[in-house]
């Protein structure tokens, strides 16, 4: 049986850091129980972000791009915010088609995840894009994203690949594996 939580009060709102990209904020807390805490976080945005699970062929498609945090190359699935004003579909087909060079003609919305939540309000929403068709616009991406197949019979040991650990794409691919075996064609 789940508890009913009363959320706490947020008694005050400070922005401590700003850069090109992040805003941090101070927030001070009052919990139901009289505590009081000061939490800092990524200023909350409603823009959220996709993640796009590309097949052909009984094939993944996935790409390497470079991850500063890390300083290294990660081999994971296509992603990218959503504008303003698009449909989480209309942003997984132009990301799909900036990052891999191709459209696609059905999607299917697996999940909305949300990424150390305790920190940030992002959230990613996750897709898989079947019957593909070559289209490439232009991406903002400062290098070509090469791409590696990956047969779906195989997926899960993408686990054992040293350079898909990504949290999110790991989690795609869950559940990725969980639609498609229940999926087969």
């Amino acid at each position: 049986m789940t508890q009913h939580l009363q959320k706490p009060k947020i008694t005050k709102v400070e922005t401590v850091a700003r850069s090109r990209l992040f805003t941090i904020e101070s927030v001070d807390l009052t919990f139901s129980n009289g505590a009081e805490r000061v939490y800092e976080r990524m200023r909350p945005s409603d823009r959220e972000a996709v993640m796009i699970i590309p097949v052909i062929d009984d094939e993944l498609v996935l790409i390497q791009e470079y991850a500063v945090g890390i300083e290294s190359y990660e081999l994971g699935f296509p992603k990218g915010l959503i504008d303003p004003g698009e449909s989480i579909l209309e942003a997984a087909n132009r990301e799909l088609m900036e990052e891999v060079g191709f459209g696609a003609r059905h999607f299917d919305v697996l999940a909305k995840l949300t990424m150390a939540p305790s920190y940030f309000s992002s959230r990613m929403n996750i897709v898989i894009a079947k019957d593909l068709y070559l289209k490439s616009l232009e991406g903002d991406e400062p290098e070509p994203l090469p791409q590696t197949r990956w047969p779906v019979s195989r997926m899960m040991e993408l686990l054992q690949h040293p350079d898909f650990c990504e949290a999110r794409n790991v989690s795609a691919l869950f559940l990725a594996h969980d639609f498609l075996t229940r999926n087969v064609r």
